[in-house]
């Protein structure tokens, strides 16, 4: 009997180690029967004598596959279950007309698994990261109750939104990030080139020089002397933040901090708070418990401290208290999302009203990034005016002094 090497979660812990089984379907069912969601399920040794001979390109080799690809591979896959044609059937027609390398092998790889006794969620668990935890719980929510082609159709929309989402924030950070590039480089270049020429003048004047030209020219010598050395800094102090942030610890102090910087902090907040509505409402509208909505929720928020926030929520419900009170708890939701929650929980709508408020949030959201960058121009325009008043005033100045006094000499 083969041994196999599985990943999984029981509850929200993650779980890892080796069993016996006779097959991969096998493993599937000893690792559900202790309670465990399977991730993956590998062969600890393969027999390379059965094993079919590929000549497919590594996985670095074959691209990426984009959020528009796997929405649209979502929404085809739906409207084929929705015709009445068989899985496997369906998914030999997509990966046929796929355009991908990669999207196309990994369906492959999904037929393979169908028929060797998978279902269609452990066969997407088998290829993370392309499918997310949420996304692979949703499609386990559509097998249980029967209504996959709708959770397809519904997940096609919540990476629609994404995608969207994404697209309007880098629309509205594209022209504060060139202005800002624009006046490092400017920066640069003034203290490498410019300045230096005018210290040469200045000294040889050998006069007391005004505060603005010292700090110019202090600025200058700085960059000149220790400029790789700052860099050197520079580039450890984001390798070092870079690491941190990829701890469990960093990323959900980061996140936290994220949600009080000035002007991106509201924007984020209510960002985060449309998509935890709109995944609860997919998930209780497709049949989930509320237990496993706020699990499935919290890792799809895209704030690890919210959703750390939302995890609690589930423990609480567990413990037994009303899902309004262990969200007034978490204190990371607006009074709006608080006030929809106690009316869905008394009429029993609350993925109706999870619905509305994700798309009010959205709403919001849109209209405050299409604001965003009239919001930062005052703030770049103050900046370049005080480089400005500091670049004249300490080239100009001095000049202006010294021409005085010889004309007063004179």
């Amino acid at each position: 009997m083969p041994d196999f090497l599985f990943t999984g979660r029981s509850g929200a812990q993650p779980v890892s180690g080796l069993l016996q089984a006779d097959d991969t379907a096998a493993a599937a069912a000893q690792l559900q029967a202790r309670g465990i969601v399977p991730l993956t399920i590998t062969a600890q040794r393969l027999d390379a004598l059965s094993k079919p001979v590929s000549w497919a390109r590594p996985q670095w080799l074959q691209g990426r596959v984009s959020v528009q690809e796997l929405m649209l591979f979502s929404r085809q896959l739906h409207v084929l279950l929705r015709a009445g044609v068989p899985i496997l059937r369906a998914l030999a027609g997509l990966q046929e007309g796929c355009g991908n390398p990669r999207l196309a092998n990994t369906l492959g790889e999904m037929r393979r698994s169908l028929e060797s006794g998978l279902e269609l969620s452990l066969c997407m668990a088998q290829q993370q990261p392309l499918f997310s935890a949420f996304y692979i719980a949703m499609v386990r929510v559509g097998e249980m109750t029967g209504r996959l082609d709708e959770v397809l159709k519904r997940l096609s929309d919540q990476l629609e939104f994404d995608q969207f989402m994404a697209q309007q924030v880098k629309s509205a950070l594209r022209y504060p990030g060139f202005v800002m590039l624009a006046m490092a480089a400017a920066i640069g270049v003034i203290n490498v080139m410019v300045v230096p020429a005018f210290a040469q003048v200045f000294a040889s004047f050998k006069a007391e020089l005004p505060l603005a030209t010292k700090i110019l020219i202090a600025s200058s010598r700085l960059t000149l002397d220790w400029g790789w050395l700052i860099a050197l800094v520079g580039v450890a102090w984001w390798a070092l933040w870079r690491q941190w942030i990829h701890t469990e610890a960093g990323r959900r102090t980061w996140d936290q901090w994220v949600l009080k910087f000035p002007l991106a902090g509201s924007i984020v907040r209510k960002a985060t708070l449309a998509r935890f509505a709109r995944s609860m409402s997919l998930a209780l509208s497709s049949g989930l418990p509320i237990e496993q909505t706020l699990t499935v929720t919290a890792q799809t928020v895209g704030n690890e401290f919210i959703a750390a926030r939302v995890e609690g929520m589930r423990e609480q419900v567990e413990r037994g208290d009303t899902l309004l009170r262990s969200a007034i708890t978490a204190g990371v939701f607006t009074p709006v999302v608080l006030q929809m929650i106690a009316v869905g929980e008394e009429t029993g709508s609350i993925d109706e009203l999870m619905d509305e408020i994700a798309g009010l949030y959205t709403g919001d959201v849109q209209y405050e990034l299409k604001t965003l960058s009239q919001q930062i121009e005052p703030i770049l325009i103050v900046i370049m005016g005080a480089l400005v008043l500091l670049l004249a005033l300490g080239v100009f100045l001095p000049m202006w002094e010294l021409g005085n006094a010889a004309f007063k000499n004179g």
